[in-house]
């Protein structure tokens, strides 16, 4: 293998990895490539929000126009090696493109790392940016994460399960139906009484977040008198996630209960309904519609996604919402915030088919007990 030392301005394109893949061997351990480069950005993710830490990259992207010529791969990354340090790490994003993961570093720092490497090169095109910095500004700015925002999710991490999501699809579409029909009458006499008793419409509808953040309506049968303000829940929210608990507990240190039995904004039928998980009914036509699953995290409205913590996010980020998950049958009402978050994640991490219809059987007994319902 040529052992010639490259500068960056001296490397004009990337062969192909299958028709040149003697010249993406490196005896170096610190190289890193393709699905591996992804699966370290993951962990790299994981150890960032976990501890709080700042993380950036670097993408180094072969301009269009570049004619292709077959270099050494290895001297590139010894290249880039050379000007990062141990504990960053490199790998091709695909064959036009170089990924530098850079641990413990700010947007600054990584920018001025990136000048050095694209120094005088008009050939590359480079992009930094730092985790979650992105994210949480665009939270707060328009209430939900824009995709060019959230430069992380390059390669979606279920990509290789397209069969696996087909079914999933294939399994929300048929349960929404069968859900609708069967519970048809109930649904009628839902509403008659919604309309009877309070004024205002029967369906309550509001923006959530789905999948990547993505705003989408969300139904419920309406419970609550009309025009009512949010700030009781707002307070509810920011304390449940703050872990501030014994502000937000309606039972006691033995069996905590998590969430708000005294709501004064609720009608006395919305009591009923949500008891018997009536009023979540209607989002069987979210499911038909694509927005949500059958299974999988909750979603949450954007004030609430603004108080997250960044590793909260991987629960509205990596899957679509669902009617139940993993949560509600394990914990619900019961659940201090981090605890269900990590349930939620758990799921995202382990979902199957055989474990989606697990939970939706397990759902069905805990409504009909009414358990965690208020």
């Amino acid at each position: 293998m040529n052992k010639k030392a490259y500068s960056i301005a001296e490397l004009s394109t990337f062969p192909d990895p299958f028709t040149n893949s003697i010249q993406y061997w490196a005896s170096s351990e610190k190289t890193t490539y393709d699905s591996y480069f992804f699966e370290k950005l993951r962990l790299e993710k994981l150890r960032a929000q976990r501890s709080k830490s700042t993380l950036s990259i670097i993408l180094l992207a072969l301009e269009k126009e570049t004619d292709s010529e077959s270099i050494n791969m290895r001297a590139i990354l010894d290249v880039i090696r050379k000007k990062t340090r141990d504990t960053d790490i490199s790998g091709f994003i695909n064959h036009k493109t170089i990924g530098v993961l850079l641990p413990d570093t700010d947007e600054k720092g990584a920018k001025e790392l990136c000048e050095k490497l694209v120094n005088g090169n008009p050939k590359f095109s480079a992009t930094t940016s730092s985790y979650p910095d992105h994210i949480f500004e665009s939270l707060e700015k328009i209430g939900f994460i824009k995709p060019d925002a959230h430069p992380f999710e390059m390669k979606d991490s279920m990509d290789n399960f397209w069969f696996k999501l087909f079914l999933k699809r294939a399994l929300d579409i048929v349960g929404s139906i069968i859900g609708i029909l069967l519970l048809a009458p109930v649904m009628l006499i839902a509403a008659l009484i919604i309309k009877v008793t309070s004024p205002g419409p029967v369906i309550f509808s509001q923006i959530r977040l789905g999948k990547k953040g993505i705003p989408f309506k969300f139904y419920k049968f309406r419970s609550m008198h009309v025009n009512m303000d949010d700030k009781i829940h707002r307070e509810y929210i920011q304390n449940f996630i703050n872990g501030h608990l014994e502000k937000i507990n309606q039972g006691d240190a033995e069996e905590p209960f998590y969430k708000m039995k005294a709501d004064p904004r609720i009608t006395r039928i919305g009591r009923f309904i949500r008891k018997t998980s009536i009023d979540e009914i209607p989002q069987f036509f979210n499911v038909l519609k694509g927005d949500m699953s059958l299974v999988g995290p909750r979603p949450p409205l954007s004030y609430e996604a603004e108080k997250y913590q960044s590793w909260h996010l991987r629960r509205i980020v990596d899957m679509k919402p669902g009617i139940t998950g993993l949560w509600q049958i394990a914990g619900r009402s019961f659940t201090e915030w981090d605890d269900s978050v990590r349930l939620d994640i758990r799921y995202i991490q382990n979902w199957s088919i055989i474990m989606d219809l697990k939970i939706l059987f397990k759902t069905v007994a805990i409504v009909l007990r009414c358990r965690g319902a208020v």
